[in-house]
């Protein structure tokens, strides 16, 4: 029988007690839950689909178990938004023609925040390293890249038009 572990998450401000097996990973859990926003890609850690913060940091939620994260905030794409409007990042992988099949953007806007929360004004090389660990098939980048400097220049106030 599996060991069992009590969990508690505070995901997108709602908290969540668990109790689930100790081998159960945080992409696994999170989705149980009903965030299928985080997806699942590769399962080792390698495309960053399943990307999410935990207190802020981006990790991969596919290699991360979900006891890991007791006790911690977690936010998944949808939790960046209010209720009312999208985060800055939202509306500039939109409108700059970032997202084509979806399924590398969940991960790649949550890659693009936690660089955003560190570097507000990136260079294209801070952009390169803050997203390395996300692979996209679709886009060949150069809209992605497009749309951080859009959400960048929207979050420090100068319009970010693409």
């Amino acid at each position: 029988m599996a060991m069992q572990k009590q969990v508690t998450l505070t995901v997108n401000g709602r908290r969540q007690e668990i109790g689930l097996p100790a081998h159960r990973t945080l992409l696994e859990v999170l989705r149980d839950l009903g965030y299928v926003e985080v997806k699942c890609g590769c399962e080792k850690g390698d495309c960053g689909a399943c990307a999410v913060l935990v207190d802020g940091e981006a990790v991969n939620a596919c290699v991360t178990l979900a006891w890991q994260a007791d006790g911690t905030a977690v936010t998944t794409v949808r939790g960046l938004a209010k209720p009312s409007e999208e985060h800055p990042l939202h509306t500039a992988f939109i409108q700059t023609g970032a997202v084509q099949c979806g399924n590398c953007i969940p991960g790649m806007i949550i890659a693009a925040k936690a660089l955003l929360d560190e570097h507000p004004d990136p260079t294209d090389e801070e952009i390169r390293r803050g997203l390395s660990g996300n692979l996209c098939r679709c886009t060949g980048y150069v809209q992605i890249f497009a749309a951080v400097r859009s959400a960048a220049a929207a979050l420090r106030g100068e319009g970010g038009t693409p």
